[in-house]
């Protein structure tokens, strides 16, 4: 994030509205909805976590225990109960649009 002084961005009509509100001190002005990205998008760890998750269905799918799938990823039983039942249906919505 970079620091712009509003004298040299913003009107002088709108510069002068601010300062009524706030004088000498930093403001954050958020990006537009439309233009912002989603969480962990840029850093990479929506995927890394999309990728673990989906090894996590997988494993279970082949016989692991929730306990040792616990001891492997460093997860709760109850959170990895939620992944596999997330992944499930995922996987049982792809399943109806192949077949269609």
């Amino acid at each position: 994030m970079n620091y712009r002084n509003g004298r040299d961005v913003l009107p002088p009509s709108l510069l002068k509205e601010l300062q009524k509100h706030i004088e000498g001190e930093l403001i954050y002005i958020p990006k537009r909805s439309s233009e912002r990205v989603g969480w962990g998008v840029n850093s990479g760890t929506r995927q890394m976590i999309e990728s673990r998750n989906e090894e996590i269905y997988n494993l279970h799918c082949s016989g692991h225990s929730l306990e040792s799938l616990t001891k492997t990823f460093h997860l709760s039983v109850e959170s990895i109960r939620k992944v596999i039942f997330k992944k499930r249906a995922e996987h049982g919505a792809e399943k109806v649009q192949v077949r269609r």
